[in-house]
């Protein structure tokens, strides 16, 4: 009997499975295809939008860029700490800097079970080589070129502009630039590395899981905080005529070892740079990842008020407006806020640059001070990106132009830079905003749903003009790094 029932198994058991997939095959694909067919026309309306604003039979547009740049080590991030022996610690602590194995194993289980992107400073340089070292050998390893300014500059060469970039690079690295780049500064023998530890979503660490793919950056880097090509950047900069000044890579600053005023004396001169360069020139300045408190209010002082625009993440966005309203740095916020959330303090923080960019003018019209460096600028675009969508502020009659499109330009980039490829395939993405948004936390504030066909969302407000992009979240990670600088710039490009 039980050789019988086991006959007519292996006979049936073939039919029965099939059945059995069929049957799962019935039930699910309908869902499945709708999600499929929304993930199609969202793209294919994202597309059209990007399209809407060509870069062809038109001049290329000319963007300076600086600070610095470094040859990135990307690793699995989880691998490397088990190649060195790190066991995963009980005690996730943030640290400013980071100065023995034990404050690294804390500071990297801080940020990695949220999945919040990170960079510090590490003060030891015997650690740092040993981890450069394991790193070489670790399967996988990628060599890229990095750093804020030569990845953005790359970016916005690829979209059709112009770059001058302004950065200390060995020959080699200079030989793997776009010739539509032009370097300002001097040459090194040996490019600085940065190690880029990356982890996808669900990635373990010990009883520590990531919320989302992201990177914990480290490096030792002793030249790029002294901006050492800022004054050859000056010369040149004057007869390459940009549409376009882009500051980036001062986090570099952060937490490093200055002398008394020397951090502060740096930064005067970049004020001066950005001071004398024409009006009619956009500033966008790239924010980063800050955890000491000097330097944002140095940045405040120095720089954040030459700006016309900012680009900034979901963790930067919280902590220049915590500190803007006289609280702390906000080291970690949420990886994952909702649209409400985001549009609100992007609302907080336009109108406060504005107010002290007001209540400045009013002092120099009062005769107290009467300079473009003491005065700046109004903020009159700010960019924010995050894993799920795009936000962008930009005020009515400002020199920035195609808000819509820029947006969604921004939205399909963070994509193309994440699965590691122009060509987006909807089967390696998903939409993790919300079908509707608020666009305010306020009670009684409008929602918006999510419109497959037009998913771009744009309205006016006050004196400025809101967009909202969703993103299509890349499934398969090919690399985090270098995603806000990529996104930012993108979006710039159409603008100016």
């Amino acid at each position: 009997m039980e050789g019988g029932g086991r006959v007519s198994w292996m006979k049936y058991g073939p039919v029965v499975s099939l059945f059995v997939v069929l049957l799962a095959v019935w039930f699910r694909s309908p869902q499945n295809e709708v999600l499929d067919d929304r993930l199609d026309t969202v793209l294919s309306s994202l597309l059209r939008a990007e399209r809407k604003v060509g870069m062809n039979n038109v001049a290329r547009p000319r963007v300076a860029v600086g600070f610095g740049g470094c040859v990135d080590l990307i690793v699995d991030g989880v691998s490397l700490l088990n190649k060195i022996g790190l066991p995963p610690t009980d005690q996730p602590l943030h640290h400013d800097y980071i100065e023995n194995a034990e404050q690294l194993a804390q500071s990297f289980a801080y940020f990695f079970a949220p999945g919040a992107a990170a960079e510090r400073f590490m003060l030891n340089d015997t650690l740092f080589s040993e981890l450069v070292e394991a790193s070489r050998d670790l399967p996988g390893n990628r060599w890229s070129v990095g750093g804020n300014a030569p990845v953005m500059a790359g970016r916005m060469a690829t979209e059709g502009c112009e770059v001058l970039l302004g950065g200390s690079f060995s020959p080699d690295f200079t030989d793997v630039l776009s010739q539509h780049i032009t370097v300002a500064g001097n040459i090194v023998e040996e490019p600085d590395i940065h190690l880029i530890l990356e982890y996808p979503s669900g990635a373990s660490w010990g009883h520590y899981i990531s919320r989302r793919a992201n990177r914990y950056i480290i490096h030792s880097d002793d030249h790029n905080p002294y901006l050492a090509s800022m004054e050859e950047f000056a010369e040149k900069l004057e007869d390459f005529n940009p549409d376009l000044l882009v500051v980036g890579g001062l986090q570099m600053m952060d937490s490093f070892p200055f002398q008394s005023g020397e951090r502060e004396a740096l930064l005067s001169r970049l004020a001066d740079l950005l001071s004398s360069s024409s009006p009619q020139i956009g500033v966008h300045f790239e924010m980063a990842s800050f955890v000491e408190e000097s330097i944002m209010e140095d940045l405040l002082h120095f720089v954040i008020p030459h700006a016309d625009s900012l680009g900034m993440n979901e963790q930067e966005l919280p902590n220049l407006l915590s500190l803007l309203k006289g609280s702390n740095i906000t080291v970690l916020s949420d990886p994952n806020p909702r649209v409400a959330t985001v549009l609100d303090q992007m609302r907080e923080v336009y109108r406060i640059l504005n107010q002290h960019y007001k209540d400045a003018n009013n002092a120099s019209e009062e005769g107290e001070t009467n300079s473009a460096k003491a005065k700046g600028k109004p903020l009159t675009r700010l960019h924010v990106h995050t894993l799920a969508f795009q936000a962008m502020i930009v005020t009515r009659g400002s020199q920035w132009k195609n808000t819509m499109s820029a947006t969604a330009k921004a939205s399909l980039t963070a994509n193309r830079h994440v699965c590691g490829s122009n060509d987006i395939d909807p089967s390696k993405a998903r939409l993790i905003m919300d079908d509707s948004f608020s666009v305010s936390r306020r009670e009684g504030s409008q929602r918006i749903p999510l419109q497959e066909t037009r998913p771009v969302s744009c309205w006016e407000e006050e004196d400025y003009e809101i967009c909202v992009a969703p993103v299509l979240v890349c499934t398969e990670v090919y690399q985090t790094a270098g995603g806000g600088d990529n996104i930012s710039a993108a979006g710039l490009v159409l603008q100016i």
